[in-house]
C-alpha cells in the first residue's frame, strides 16, 4: 500500500512515516521547506498554495492512503484551503483521506466534545481548522477528519521543549486553568494508520484519557525527564492576553472503542515512559 503523509517533516508526520514504513507502506511525504532526513520516505516538495504542485506529485505517488498533518498556523491558504485541495485530489485518484484537525475548533463553553459537537472557533487559526472540516467532508464525504489534542513524544513537541526551558530557569510559567487531552505522539500515529486501513469516515475524536492543565502536564514532563518539576511556576491563563478556550476536553470514548490501539491519557504515558 502506498502512503502519502502531507506534511512529514513535521512532529507528527515523522512519526507517521516511520510507522507506515514498518508496516510495509511505500511511503512516500511531503515539505513546505525542507525534507526530513527520514530515509524511509521518498520527499516531494509541496507548495499548498500552488494547485500545480498538488497534481504533479498525486499523479507521481498515486497513493492509497493520504494523511493531512500539514498547517500553518492562522494561514487561511494553507490551514483553511489546503486541505480542500487535498481532499478533492484524493477524492480524484480514489484514495482514502484522513485529515487531521485540532480541538482548537472548539470555544470550551461546554467543556466537554464528542464528536457531535459543532465547532465554535475563538481564534483565527480554530477557524481555519474548522473551515477546512467542514470543505474536507463538503467535497469527499468519505474522507476522515480526526480533531487530536496536545501532542506529546520524546522530548520533540513545543510543550516538553517549554518544560525544559522553564526548569532551566527561563521566565515564564505554566497555566493551571488552560486544560486539555493531551496524546502520545506514537498513540495518535497508531490510531491514524489504523483508520486508514479501517475505511472509517467522518469525524474522530483522538485525544488522550486524561484531562490535564499545562501545568500538570509540565510536572509529569518534568518528573519523566529527570527535571526538577518546583521550578516550574504557576500562572492563569484567563488573566493573560492569550485568545482560545481554556478548558477543551476531546472525548474519544466513541472513536476509542472501534481501534485496537489505546490512546493513553498523560498520566499514564509519562509515568511508563520515564
Amino acid at each position: 500500500m502506498t502512503t502519502l503523509i502531507v506534511g512529514g517533516s513535521g512532529f507528527l508526520g515523522t512519526e507517521l512515516i516511520r510507522q507506515a514504513a514498518a508496516l510495509g507502506h511505500t511511503t512516500a511525504a511531503t515539505y513546505a521547506t525542507k525534507p526530513d532526513t527520514a530515509p524511509q520516505a521518498k520527499w516531494h516538495s509541496l507548495d499548498l498554495t500552488k494547485a500545480r504542485h498538488l497534481k504533479e506529485v498525486m499523479a507521481e505517488v498515486r497513493p492509497r492512503v493520504v494523511i493531512n498533518v500539514s498547517s500553518s498556523k492562522a494561514d487561511w491558504t494553507v490551514t483553511a484551503q489546503g486541505p480542500i485541495r487535498i481532499a478533492m485530489a484524493a477524492a480524484r485518484y480514489g484514495s482514502r483521506f484522513i485529515h487531521v484537525s485540532s480541538d482548537a475548533v472548539f470555544s470550551g463553553t461546554r467543556v466537554h466534545y464528542d464528536e457531535s459537537c459543532p465547532p465554535d472557533p475563538l481564534t483565527p487559526y480554530g477557524a481555519a481548522k474548522a473551515a477546512a472540516e467542514t470543505g474536507v467532508l463538503t467535497v469527499y464525504p468519505e474522507a476522515t477528519v480526526a480533531r487530536t489534542s496536545l501532542i506529546i513524544g520524546h522530548g520533540r513537541s513545543v510543550h516538553e521543549r517549554v518544560v525544559h526551558e522553564l526548569a532551566a530557569g527561563r521566565d515564564g510559567a505554566l497555566y493551571t486553568d488552560d486544560i486539555r487531552c493531551p496524546v502520545y505522539v506514537e498513540d495518535l500515529a497508531a490510531a491514524l494508520l489504523e483508520l486508514a486501513e479501517s475505511g472509517a469516515t467522518g469525524i474522530r475524536h483522538l485525544a488522550g484519557t486524561d484531562a490535564v492543565s499545562r501545568y500538570e502536564l509540565g510536572t509529569l514532563i518534568a518528573r519523566r525527564d529527570g527535571l526538577d518539576a518546583s521550578r516550574l511556576r504557576t500562572g492563569l491563563r484567563a488573566k493573560s492576553t492569550l485568545p482560545g478556550g481554556l478548558d477543551v476536553r476531546l472525548d474519544s470514548r466513541a472513536t476509542q472503542a472501534t481501534l485496537r490501539t489505546t490512546l493513553r491519557g498523560a498520566r499514564l504515558f509519562c509515568t511508563e515512559l520515564a
